[in-house]
């Protein structure tokens, strides 16, 4: 039998051993704890992690690990924008003074201004999901090139040509 060991790594955070003729680890830590010894002196003899030992002690987190991801409740960050918030910062970086402009040159004249939109990641992040983070400054349009006229020679000393590189 391999016996627990952090320089190996080797069994040392399994809950429950091979055979199961032995008893659960989580069982011996509270049992050492009911009968008044320290739990880091149990688990310094038992070679366990504080972090594996308050895993099992937990039970909110060790229902946490089996919960299915209907049961799961999304974290939804409190500084989100709400969905006028994102029409206004997309409006106003489609205005006629900001619509070929990229957000690392908004944002600056934006703070000139005196007004805050958002930070220049939100804005790229916006952009991105609108699908219009592509090249934003007005360009002309491209031109239509033409093949050359093909030219045939029908008779000898026709079409002379040469190399200038």
């Amino acid at each position: 039998m391999v016996t627990p060991s952090r320089e190996t790594g080797v069994g040392y955070a399994s809950a429950s051993h091979c055979c199961g003729c032995c008893v659960e680890p989580e069982a011996l830590i509270q049992e050492a704890c009911s009968v008044d010894a320290r739990l880091h002196k149990a688990r310094a003899v038992m070679d366990l992690a504080g972090r594996t030992v308050r895993r099992w002690l937990l039970s909110s987190a060790a229902a946490g690990y089996r919960r299915t991801p209907e049961q799961r409740t999304p974290h939804v960050p409190t500084n989100k924008f709400t969905k006028a918030e994102r029409q206004a910062a997309m409006d106003t970086m489609s205005s006629n003074a900001f619509m070929d402009l990229p957000p690392s040159q908004i944002v600056p004249r934006l703070a000139d201004l005196g007004t805050y939109v958002g930070s220049e990641s939100t804005l790229y992040r916006l952009l991105r999901q609108a699908g219009q983070l592509a090249h934003r400054q007005l360009e002309r349009a491209p031109h239509k090139r033409s093949k050359p006229r093909a030219l045939a020679a029908t008779a000898p000393d026709q079409i002379y040509c040469w190399d200038i590189t």
